[in-house]
């Protein structure tokens, strides 16, 4: 039995603006096994990026309880889940963030001096890095020499600098042509299968459906259902059973 690398209880977030409150998630219980590729998918405003950044300590919950590898992340303080996110959490977004000012080696080797790592040692993990998801013929150019897709293969050899067991990847093809979008998918499952790392994806990318093990369905702040990959029915322009 795999054990979970995340788990939430009765999770619910509140937004309050003004006198408005906006209940972002309501009560959503999830586990998620280690070495899992899980797509989170639902309409906007469903919940859908709330939860991702709930299980990636990007933000807490109003009420209900998070665990990272079994570590109640409420519980941690500004240090601890620095720490946290940075050794254990790999994170890759839709508009890339990589820092336009730098190569392509040194974004990726940024969070591994961040991490204690000499400049030499980053540098070679880095070069091995940026080659093992095709670009180790770009490790010196800046991200406006790059394209799109080159970018984001940047950003998810960012995401592996500190070895995680989690990588979250939020929106990851969304700037992305089809064809792009696509190769950007097969990295991120071929990380999952060959390094075991635990892949969570918040998307509207339904190509994203082929590589996951689970998909989770948020809608109006709860989770709809939970289905195996083989319980996904595709229809034409469509995924049966969503809005």
């Amino acid at each position: 039995m795999q054990q979970n690398i995340v788990r939430t209880r009765e999770v619910t977030k509140v937004y309050r603006m003004g006198k408005v409150e906006v209940h972002a998630l309501k009560g959503v219980d999830l586990e998620i096994r280690a070495g899992e590729y899980i797509s989170i998918m639902g309409p906007s405003g469903s919940g859908k990026t709330t939860l991702f950044n709930m299980v990636g300590g990007l933000d807490k919950p109003t009420s209900g309880k998070v665990y990272i590898e079994e570590v109640d992340v409420a519980q941690l303080d500004a240090y601890e889940l620095a720490w946290l996110r940075c050794r254990k959490i790999g994170y890759i977004f839709q508009t890339f963030n990589i820092i336009p000012v730098m190569t392509a080696l040194e974004n990726v080797t940024l969070p591994m001096v961040f991490a204690g790592l000499t400049t030499d040692e980053a540098r070679d993990k880095g070069v091995a890095l940026l080659t093992k998801v095709g670009l180790g013929d770009r490790v010196s150019h800046k991200p406006f020499e790059l394209s799109g897709g080159q970018q984001q293969r940047v950003a998810i050899a960012r995401a592996m600098a500190n070895d995680p067991s989690l990588i979250l990847a939020d929106e990851p093809t969304g700037n992305l042509d089809i064809k792009t979008g696509t190769e950007i998918i097969e990295l991120l499952q071929q990380l999952n299968k060959e390094q075991g790392v635990t892949i969570i994806s918040a998307t509207h990318d339904h190509k994203m459906l082929s590589a996951s093990d689970r998909i989770v369905w948020i809608r109006d702040g709860k989770i709809d259902r939970i289905e195996e990959r083989s319980d996904v029915k595709i229809e034409v322009g469509t995924i049966e059973g969503e809005a």
